[in-house]
């Protein structure tokens, strides 16, 4: 048991027996003094009793300051509203920061979520069901209504005063950004460039006109690119009428990209890494459709073997090499789809950068076929004291290991093209395909030297 499981149980016990107990006061003195990370944590290791009992004990907005550090896809959060008080979930919510509660209420049913809105002041109701409305992983899904906007005919000394009041609400205070009366966007200035100005300066003469912002329309992916490439804490989102909707936050991006990194990876395994259920018949189910699509390719493999089964029997020693084929070009064929998806995930580059990594993926396929060609040319020709057959093994090798990087670089692209997410080319379908084409090449490479093998 490491450090941070020792001090989860430890707390645990601790919030457990305080809430046994019913000591009120021991157990907001203790709770609360955890940094909301960890109260997330220990909130749902609770048993529902126990929960009821932390809902009674907590304010709506003490509550709503640990729901912001639950994870969005917290399998339990369903069950966590729905076990609460109608009224305590909606001012729950509504305390929220709003890219988080949206965040949340996407684990929730229609009928569920109309009726925690019909429990919430009008105006935040009607913010809510807007960022509703944006289609998920787009900009407007994941920003946030909290942040501070300014006039520019403010001076820095009304800033600051306006801030004492203002910052406590927002999810962010170091990008300030400066909108006129129809809340277009005009410009952002930063918390430093507040505090090292006079009091006196106008916040126009202080403000960058040159705002790098998103759409809320854009993909949360170009976002995490933009943010990324510009060291941002923090990006403005706007309308399509350039007026100011949002700001995504750094600490938003970082969930966008692990989630990106999942689902690439899922890709390459052709299964979902964040898989939760404990239900293996669940787990079955959503694996099977891969497995059993891979299963015909597999069999389209072993039909390709068993027509050449005369020329196994005229040279079995043919049939040692298959396995070194096939998984040397399929481990070839995965370097190249990671790489490949990982091109596809800069969306900044143009379609002749992507060619560009076609051409690349080509020329190595070549150096690395034919330096393992090389290997495997002497090592099968001193082994097996037939060079003859070391040759055959070699040029199979060669185009095996071509033919591989080209279907890890090519397909992804075919299948972004018709509009799917690339990372369904797994590893595992360019694996047996180039089972499939490992095969055919090396038989056939073999039946044109069989007379010079024999």
């Amino acid at each position: 048991m490491n450090m941070q499981e020792f001090n989860l149980e430890y707390n645990l016990n601790r919030v457990k027996t305080f809430l046994e107990r019913g000591e009120l006061q021991r157990f907001r003195d203790y709770f609360l003094s955890l940094h909301t990370r960890d109260q997330a944590s220990l909130f749902v290791e609770l048993e529902e009793e126990e929960r009821q009992v932390v809902y009674q004990f907590l304010s709506p907005q003490e509550a709503a300051d640990m729901f912001d550090s639950l994870e969005e896809d917290q399998e339990d959060v369903e069950d966590f509203f729905l076990e609460m008080n109608p009224q305590y979930a909606a001012d729950l919510l509504e305390r929220m920061y709003a890219d988080n509660a949206v965040a949340l209420l996407g684990n929730l049913d229609k009928d569920h979520i109309q009726q925690l809105l019909s429990h919430m002041e009008p105006e935040s109701a009607s913010n809510l069901r807007k960022m509703l409305q944006y289609e998920k992983e787009t900009a407007g899904s994941i920003m946030t209504k909290e942040y501070i906007a300014l006039n520019a005919r403010m001076t820095i000394g009304e800033t600051l005063a306006s801030l004492k009041h203002t910052a406590l609400g927002a999810e962010t205070i170091y990008y300030l950004y400066v909108v006129d009366e129809q809340n277009h966007l005009m410009g952002v200035v930063s918390l430093r460039d507040i505090v090292t100005q006079e009091d006196e300066e106008l916040i126009s003469n202080v403000m960058n006109t040159n705002v790098i912002s998103v759409s809320v329309f854009d993909d949360q992916e170009d976002v995490a690119q933009l943010i990324s490439d510009y060291d941002f804490l923090a990006l403005p989102v706007i309308d399509e009428a350039g007026r100011l909707s949002g700001i995504i936050t750094v600490d938003d991006i970082i969930d966008v990209i692990e989630d990106e990194a999942a689902s690439d990876y899922s890709g390459l395994a052709a299964v979902d890494v964040e898989e939760r259920t404990t239900n293996p018949i669940q787990a079955a189910a959503s694996r099977l459709p891969w497995l059993i699509t891979l299963l015909f390719l597999g069999i389209g493999t072993s039909t390709l073997i068993s027509y050449f089964e005369v020329l196994v029997s005229q040279a079995a020693v043919l049939a040692v090499f298959i396995s070194l084929i096939t998984g040397t070009a399929g481990n070839a064929g995965t370097q190249s789809l990671a790489v490949a998806i990982r091109r596809l995930g800069e969306r900044d580059q143009g379609n002749r950068s992507l060619g560009k990594m076609v051409l690349n993926e080509l020329a190595t396929g070549v150096v690395t076929g034919t330096i393992a060609g090389i290997v495997v040319f002497f090592i099968v020709g001193l082994w097996q004291q037939n060079f003859i057959l070391g040759f055959i093994v070699a040029v199979a090798l060669f185009f095996a290991v071509i033919m591989a990087n080209m279907a890890g670089s090519f397909i992804p692209l075919v299948i972004e093209k018709m509009g799917f997410d690339p990372a369904v080319a797994s590893g595992p379908f360019i694996t047996t395909l180039s089972d499939l084409t490992s095969v055919f090449i090396y038989f056939s490479i073999a039946t044109l030297f069989l007379p010079y093998l024999n």
